[in-house]
């Protein structure tokens, strides 16, 4: 079901016209664009990142390893979900995984800026895209399953958009949300990176649950890199005006081989229904009630 973003009506048509005040959102770029004022600039993330992630992520270890996580709690939690949104796409890697993977589903995928939006577009075949503030989703009851993936930590108001993601989400579907954790890891990364926070696995669960979701499944993951991570964040820092965020993505073919071997393990360990209890992220799955 639609939602008017101007004036709150809920309708089910194909047209975003709404049928009480005549409000119907823009299109910028070929893509429908429900928070224009945000969509080529705002405080949470770089545009110019997009192009740089794009070039990276398909072969580094860290998001290969996300992306199977997610597809296996995507099939471990929801094996009839039909519909999914994806918040937040960025460049649409996570995206087009989930598409390969889980082909009966029908995708829909925002990001609040529209230049993420024309590298999803290439990466993913069958999806409707859009423009949206993750606060203001325009839907009610539409999805099966939402996810937001590295998303929150960028958002003041994280507990907004978890109260919009359970508007948006059916009754008997749910969420898979992954962020980064333990507040004393915060470094460099985080600043360069627009990050608000980073989160303790108490604090996701009960703004989760207090949005109305139960929640299923919560681990850590990267674990087993948790001492590498904390090497790293002892290293003396570069001044913050020349740090280059994606300097800590570029690592040799050999190092990175070795690292998305670990993390392999560690997925094992976690679908045989182990909760690691640290590490870098927090994967947790939730799940809306019916009545």
């Amino acid at each position: 079901m639609k939602v008017c973003l101007k004036c709150g009506h809920r309708f089910q048509q194909v047209e975003w016209d709404c049928p009480a005040c005549g409000d119907r959102p823009p299109k910028n770029d070929g893509h429908l664009t429900f928070a224009p004022d945000l969509a080529a600039q705002n405080d949470g993330y770089e545009a110019t990142f997009f192009a740089q992630v794009a070039a990276l992520e398909a072969q580094h270890f860290w998001y290969r390893s996300r992306n199977h996580l997610i597809n296996w709690a995507l099939r471990r939690y929801f094996p009839q979900a039909r519909t999914f949104l994806e918040i937040g796409c960025g460049t649409g890697f996570v995206l087009a995984g989930i598409e390969q993977a889980n082909p009966q589903l029908t995708l829909s995928a925002s990001e609040i800026f529209t230049a993420g939006l024309s590298f999803a577009a290439q990466r993913v075949a069958q999806v409707e895209l859009f423009q949206m503030d993750a606060r203001a989703i325009p839907f009610a009851e539409e999805f099966d399953v939402i996810g937001a993936f590295d998303v929150l930590e960028h958002i003041e108001a994280d507990t907004a958009v978890l109260a919009a993601m359970y508007q948006a989400t059916r009754c008997g579907g749910g969420v898979i949300i992954t962020v980064p954790q333990h507040p004393w890891l915060w470094s460099q990364f985080d600043a360069v990176g627009h990050h608000v926070r980073r989160y303790r696995a108490s604090e996701l669960q009960r703004k989760v649950e207090q949005a109305g979701f139960q929640v299923l499944h919560i681990t850590s993951f990267v674990s087993l890199l948790l001492p590498l991570l904390l090497l790293s964040r002892l290293r003396p820092a570069p001044p913050l005006a020349t740090y280059d965020v994606m300097a800590e993505l570029k690592i040799s073919r050999w190092l990175n081989s070795t690292l998305a071997m670990i993390l392999a393990l560690e997925q094992r360990l976690i679908q045989t229904g182990l909760r690691l209890p640290s590490g870098g992220s927090l994967l947790l799955v939730a799940h809306k009630r019916s009545p």
